[in-house]
């Protein structure tokens, strides 16, 4: 008979018991391993299949009496099993994830499938997943060891999945971003390493000469006091909204370096730059990527818009604090940051209708895409995001653009319209609106007048998600007289 033990499987998985299959048979995976009984991080885990809305990430492998288990965790809290070999493992849903330990076959391609309940009914999605664990006598701590340097510890993440850093004996750091590279922090007065691999790039500490070239990278720099890290700007003082970097700037302190697409190299080598911070915009411009590189000024790109949970976002300040070795005060924002969020918790979903976009150019609407953070901040408010369904294409994660029929057949009956703006020209009216297409006068949003626009500075408010949040809910409630990142178009 089959056994249901959703109901105690956070106490399981907090002990590290095995789950037990909701099907008596044993699976007929070989998770059999060599590795000593303990938990491990795995070093490396991929996946494919699915609809694209949802990601899965394994953070950790149990190896229990030789034999391997992965726990996996699905972006959405709509799953509520994975089927292994034809059995089914129950799993423990949070506000934001499904968490399931699951039999894994360690280093090779696995097919799974789980169910979902998203959908109008039950629908099971089949997914491959690949986790890598060195076996035998190299285990997993010393197949982490870099060019003679001894593996130490891993920074914990609760919420970002774009990065990782590991730590080295002698203060030494690596960062991980996968599609943008790795780099490897040397403490001052220390060298580099012999035998680095050639794709690691070699971020000699004090690192105080920083070109910042992504703007929302500057308020995590300003929560950990460390402004003085960033001597270069990509943006005028005037485009800032974080106020001490526009008051350094007028101050001389930093200075103007050029937009990301056009810096000012000879100011850059004149300045002694020892790092560029840059968006993922720079990939629009890959000769600049290569110049700077070339002039021996190492270029990391963040991809913190690609996190799918809010705080994801956020938590990218972990990443810059391991930069200026100011991992302390990064954990104490984050704890601030978590404790924020607790007081949306309680907030009854209205069911209200919500989409959030910007007008391209091209005269097509621009939305979020369903996996991404804008949409998990709209549930969190208590709304609906009006293109939860919206497929992403291959490629794209972060925005999609649609054409105007097919925006307008999922967005016309939408409770609230609002206008990105941190993208595109802040509107003054709901007629600047239809300026850009007469089509939004059918919508339902703009003859009741709820149509919100944001401000240019949301882009860069990446350190008071939960004060966005809040504005999002004091719009869907009506109680939007003190908001402080949206307003009312009249």
């Amino acid at each position: 008979m089959r056994k249901r033990i959703c109901c105690l499987l956070a106490l399981i998985l907090a002990l590290g018991l095995c789950l037990t299959a909701r099907a008596e048979s044993a699976t007929a995976i070989d998770n059999s391993t060599s590795l000593p009984d303990g938990e491990y991080a795995p070093d490396g885990f991929s996946f494919s299949g699915g609809t694209g809305k949802v990601t899965i990430e394994c953070g950790v492998v149990r190896v229990r009496e030789g034999k391997s288990y992965a726990v996996l965790s699905f972006s959405s809290p709509k799953y509520t099993w994975v089927k292994v070999d034809g059995t089914e493992y129950d799993g423990l849903a949070t506000e934001f994830v499904s968490q399931f330990e699951i039999p894994v076959q360690l280093n090779a391609d696995m097919r799974i499938s789980a169910q979902t309940t998203a959908m109008s009914q039950p629908h099971e999605v089949e997914y491959t997943i690949r986790v890598d664990l060195a076996q035998g006598e190299e285990t997993a701590e010393t197949s982490r060891d870099l060019a003679g340097l001894k593996y130490e510890s891993s920074m914990k993440l609760q919420y970002a999945t774009g990065f990782s850093v590991d730590y080295y004996a002698g203060g030494y750091k690596l960062i991980d971003i996968p599609e943008s590279g790795r780099y490897l922090i040397v403490p001052e007065g220390k060298e580099a390493p012999a035998g680095l691999d050639a794709d690691v790039a070699v971020l000699q500490q004090p690192l105080d000469k920083i070109y910042l070239a992504a703007t929302s990278s500057m308020a995590l720099f300003d929560a950990l006091d460390a402004l003085d890290s960033i001597r270069l700007s990509g943006t005028r003082a005037e485009g800032w909204y974080v106020e001490n970097a526009q008051k350094a700037m007028e101050a001389g302190e930093m200075l103007l370096a050029g937009k990301y697409s056009e810096p000012d190299y000879e100011l850059l080598v004149k300045e002694g730059c020892d790092l560029s911070i840059q968006s993922t915009m720079i990939h629009h411009s890959p000769k600049v990527k290569e110049l700077l590189e070339a002039l021996h000024i190492p270029v990391l790109v963040e991809r913190a818009s690609y996190e799918s949970h809010p705080l994801g976002r956020t938590e990218w300040i972990r990443l810059f604090a391991a930069l200026v070795d100011r991992e302390e005060e990064a954990e104490a924002f984050m704890q601030k940051q978590t404790e924020s969020l607790k007081a949306l918790e309680g907030f009854e979903n209205t069911g209200a209708k919500v989409a959030f976009f910007y007008v391209g150019s091209d005269g097509n609407p621009v939305v979020r895409a369903a996996s991404d953070y804008v949409p998990k901040m709209i549930e969190m408010a208590g709304g609906r995001y009006a293109f939860s369904e919206l497929a992403t294409p291959e490629g794209s994660h972060a925005t999609v653009s649609v054409s105007m029929e097919d925006f307008y057949a999922a967005a016309v009956d939408a409770d609230y319209l609002v206008y990105n703006s941190s993208i595109d020209a802040p509107l003054d009216s709901v007629a600047a609106l239809l300026e850009k297409s007469p089509l939004f006068s059918e919508f339902r949003a703009v003859k009741e007048g709820h149509v919100y626009c944001t401000g240019k500075y949301l882009y860069q408010a990446t350190d008071i998600v939960a004060d966005v949040i809040l504005d999002l809910h004091s719009m869907l409630t009506g109680d939007d007289a003190n908001m402080r990142f949206l307003y009312k178009l009249s």
